[in-house]
């Protein structure tokens, strides 16, 4: 991984080549708007209509509940905190209760962190949004079929193929990131929910 990622600190040398390091910097910030670029071209569309779905669910007094694991289990807090903190609207981060994400694992299983969050604090009108990078995580599936039943608006971000997310039934907004690198995914799906952020807030402000 590594040697994919930085050749030039696997080169057996003793000094590092700063030239190296800075062409290695400048193909990666390249690569990584290029990427931005592809992925809003593709998704403008969707993302207004997603915007607007989700000021619809804000305005009737609907709440967002965003979910994911590891590094996505971060950036489901931090969009979390963005509608919160810059919009003053009800969100919440499903992995921000150790406690109950520790019990759920530990009595049931993991796969239901989320989907018996869902099924206890979800209602019908609120938004649930799930990241994945793999698009694939096996307690994101169950948890937007769960949100489905109970009549929330379902967004999903996901990376390379889409995963199981591309084919679930229970998203009804889904953004691709088309990329393997876990880092591309990561740092776009941050850019997509800023602009879902934004957008939604400029919906709000303009009813």
């Amino acid at each position: 991984m590594t040697e994919s990622l930085y050749p030039f600190l696997c080169t057996g040398q003793s000094a590092v080549d700063l030239a190296e390091v800075a062409a290695s910097t400048r193909a990666k910030i390249a690569d990584a708007i290029a990427l931005r670029q592809q992925v809003f071209d593709f998704d403008a569309e969707l993302l207004e209509a997603c915007a607007e779905a989700m000021a619809s669910r804000f305005a009737a007094g609907g709440r967002l509940l965003a979910f994911g694991n590891g590094g996505s289990s971060t950036d489901a807090q931090d969009l979390a905190s963005l509608f919160v903190s810059s919009s003053q609207l009800p969100a919440f981060g499903l992995t921000n209760d150790i406690a109950v994400i520790t019990a759920l694992s530990n009595d049931v299983g993991f796969d239901v962190v989320f989907s018996r969050q869902i099924a206890t604090f979800g209602r019908a009108g609120d938004i649930a949004v799930g990241l994945s990078t793999s698009g694939s995580s096996t307690n994101l599936l169950p948890a937007f079929a769960q949100a489905r039943r109970r009549g929330l608006l379902t967004v999903g971000l996901a990376g390379g193929d889409g995963g199981a997310m591309a084919s679930s039934p229970d998203i009804d907004h889904l953004f691709v990131v088309p990329s393997s690198s876990v880092h591309r995914i990561q740092e776009t799906q941050t850019t997509l929910y800023h602009v879902l952020w934004e957008l939604t807030a400029a919906a709000l402000e303009s009813r």
